[in-house]
């Protein structure tokens, strides 16, 4: 889960173990992370009220690979609903905090767990 939650349920996905960049991934590791963002996208889909799913990877700042993947919701304000995510006021965002978002975060493990067995 995203240190400040600037978007319900704004999670962060890293390769284990951490390598600088995409590419840096041997052909198979790389089709791992790459169908594990997608399968986070999954379960937040499935989870929330999410109209879509944003997927963000740049390491300009920290140079680990890390996907950033933020859900959308169609009732999001008109002034943020087309608005890339850093655009948002991160400084206003909830903290993560397990006593706020654990259940969530629960879920979301849970439902991740469920579809890779069933791979």
């Amino acid at each position: 889960m995203g240190e400040r939650q600037v978007l319900p349920g704004y999670c962060l996905l890293l390769p284990d173990p951490v390598v600088p960049h995409l590419n840096a991934l041997d052909a198979d590791a790389r089709a791992q992370f790459m169908f594990d963002m997608a399968l986070v996208g999954d379960v937040l889909l499935a989870i929330t009220a999410a109209a879509r799913i944003n997927y963000a990877i740049y390491g300009n700042v920290d140079p680990a690979l890390h996907v950033h993947i933020f859900p959308r919701d169609s009732a999001e304000p008109e002034s943020t609903r087309t608005a890339q995510p850093w655009a948002l006021d991160w400084n206003a965002a909830p903290l993560y905090s397990d006593a706020l978002h654990g259940d969530f975060k629960r879920r979301v493990g849970m439902e991740l767990r469920r579809r890779y067995a069933a791979r």
